[in-house]
């Protein structure tokens, strides 16, 4: 039990620190959006209005919270400047409570794999996240199997190798320019004989308007299907935190192509735009699975809703 207390103490030492370029600059925008006020006026809605897009929240999502905590100081008649911080890490764990995330590696005792087909452009740390979540499933006791079906970057394969070692699990490859729907159908067919729980799927990463590749990822399934026909379970997006408004974008053509169900995202520890983790799962009503906070291998955390707005609101 004490192990476990500390190992829950390191992981949250280590949201604080990945999210501290975040966490400095929305400090000081609230301290100065509530400077020299004692009641939450008209003015300092303004003001958090304009803290929270800038903070990349995006505007939809910040309209939301404002009306929101507009609600909260009108019920509660009066409400100090004191007490926003509270009911702004309230209204935004609440609204995060509305894309619950649903993942049953068992699946019910049917026997098939859990299959997680992973998209999103190239630069977004696909491969990296890929290699990260294998190593921890396997750390966890679960048999995993990757397939590299992203055959159109020389590269990709290559270092995806390289992380399929590193975590100690089995890799399907082809040569590159293999058709990705065939090394899909080879993966799922030998974790289906080795009686895999979870199955990890990459895809290519080429432009997220590219009508080619969002057929390519039509084909995929339609495939996978004939081994799995439940699959893919989870379809997950990387998208790079630090691009900030360009990542909403990422997500609106890649949302319209496919049915993401699942959101990881990447690189928040070199980016004070940490407020796109709570923009974008909430304009695309998408959960949060991952959030990546460094370049250590536990450094993509499962995302925790709770601990995730505390950390972005602790001195």
């Amino acid at each position: 039990m004490a192990l476990f207390g500390l190992f829950k103490k390191k992981e949250k030492e280590n949201l604080d620190k990945g999210l501290e370029k975040t966490k400095e600059s929305v400090f000081s925008k609230l301290s100065r959006a509530v400077a020299g006020k004692s009641t939450i006026d008209d003015a300092v809605l303004d003001n958090l209005e304009e803290v929270l897009i800038s903070s990349d929240v995006g505007v939809d999502t910040t309209l939301k919270i404002i009306d929101r905590i507009t609600e909260r100081v009108a019920k509660d008649k009066y409400v100090g400047t004191s007490e926003l911080q509270k009911l702004l890490q309230e209204e935004i764990v609440g609204l995060l409570a509305e894309n619950p995330l649903k993942v049953d590696y068992s699946l019910d005792g049917k026997g098939d794999p859990y299959v997680i087909m992973v998209v999103g452009i190239n630069g977004v740390g696909k491969t990296t996240t890929i290699g990260k979540i294998s190593y921890q499933l396997k750390k966890d006791g679960k048999k995993v199997v990757i397939g590299a079906a992203d055959t159109f970057r020389a590269a990709a394969i290559e270092q995806l190798e390289a992380w399929a070692e590193r975590a100690d699990v089995p890799l399907v490859k082809q040569k590159t320019g293999s058709d990705p729907a065939s090394v899909a159908f080879d993966t799922l067919s030998k974790a289906k004989n080795d009686q895999a729980d979870v199955v990890i799927i990459d895809t290519a990463g080429r432009l997220h308007n590219n009508v080619n590749l969002m057929n390519e990822l039509t084909k995929i399934k339609r495939v996978m299907q004939k081994v799995v026909p439940a699959a893919p379970h989870e379809i997950l997006l990387v998208l790079d935190g630090s691009t900030g408004q360009n990542a909403f974008e990422q997500a609106k053509q890649f949302t319209k192509a496919t049915e993401v169900n699942a959101l990881a995202i990447t690189k928040l520890d070199g980016t004070a735009k940490g407020g796109v983790v709570i923009g974008v799962s909430d304009q695309f009503q998408v959960p949060v699975k991952y959030i990546g906070i460094g370049e250590g291998v536990e450094d993509l955390q499962v995302f925790n809703r709770e601990e995730f707005v505390d950390s972005l609101f602790s001195i």
